[in-house]
């Protein structure tokens, strides 16, 4: 038998050696916009998520009456999105103040503005949040930690129908929740963003049937949800809501992070406890995620 000579044996080896160190393609990126470790029912529900959170006051002017930002202060992760909130008729942020560090710990920034004036309309609150959203992305202390590109807006009452009047003005947003929304108009026919809808069973200013019939005219190629609380009043957002929580979350986590980990939370709903009524567009599939998921899988 020949035998092959000792050197050539050698490079062989480590010929072989050097293939098998050799840095291997990449497999295609996962979710560039998820954020945080993987959900779980008592995770979502928690009262503070996976960051570490810290607070900036704005002064009023910039076109609406200042506010509060609370961010993520983990800078190792990339940039967050973020969610301007607005409250209702009568009512400042500190009526709602609560929703601020508990959906910034869950990894957004969020932006929560007051009114130039108490009384003012849908249609003003939905410019001012608007307003709020240009400068949270383009003169904020925290724009650096912005993805300018990932943006909601939500509220309460006057300040939910503020919300939807945004989202109508502005098909660019990712998301969009009224809470106990009014809107005078009672129409989105033309809303392309997708929207979560809040109704309270005892709510007599707002009443479910004109919510039910608000939510029947978004367009059927919009992603949409209606939920209602069973036995709340108007305003139930003003202390802390596990019920909200852990179902707010999930919403601004599928169409503002393309996080499709939350969708099995609101489609079927994973937890109906207080839940009167829930009607939705499942799957619940937010614009980028046939792209990421092909991503993933590739």
């Amino acid at each position: 038998m020949t035998r092959r000579p000792l050197t050539t044996a050698i490079a062989a080896v480590a010929a072989l050696v050097a293939a098998v160190a050799a840095p291997q393609p990449a497999p295609a990126a996962a979710n560039p916009y998820q954020r945080g470790p993987a959900p779980t029912a008592a995770s979502v529900a928690a009262v503070t998520g996976p960051f570490a959170t810290a607070s900036v006051s704005v002064p009023r002017g910039n076109g609406f009456g200042g506010g509060v930002i609370h961010y993520p202060t983990d800078t190792s992760q990339g940039t967050f999105g973020g969610i301007a909130l607005s409250p209702g008729l009568n009512g400042t942020w500190a009526g709602i103040a609560w929703l601020g560090p508990r959906l910034a710990s869950q990894g957004f920034i969020v932006f929560g503005i007051e009114t130039t004036n108490l009384n003012d309309s849908p249609a003003s609150r939905g410019t001012q949040l608007l307003t709020a959203l240009d400068y949270l992305t383009q003169r904020s202390p925290v724009r650096g930690r912005l993805d300018a590109g990932r943006l909601a807006v939500a509220g309460h009452s006057m300040g939910g129908g503020g919300a939807l009047d945004a989202a109508l003005r502005r098909p660019s947003l990712q998301a969009a929740i009224g809470n106990a929304p009014y809107l005078p108009a009672n129409t989105l026919a033309g809303n392309r963003v997708p929207t979560l809808i809040y109704a309270m069973q005892n709510d007599t200013l707002v009443p479910p049937t004109r919510l039910t019939s608000l939510y029947t005219t978004i367009p059927a190629i919009t992603e949409r949800a209606y939920l209602e609380i069973t036995g709340a009043g108007h305003n139930y957002i003003g202390q802390p809501s596990t019920t909200l929580a852990r179902t707010m979350i999930p919403w601004f986590k599928i169409f503002i992070d393309d996080d499709t980990r939350f969708t099995p939370f609101l489609c079927p709903l994973a937890d109906s406890t207080g839940i009167r009524q829930y009607r939705n567009s499942c799957p619940l599939t937010p614009a980028a995620g046939p792209a990421v998921a092909g991503a993933a899988a590739g």
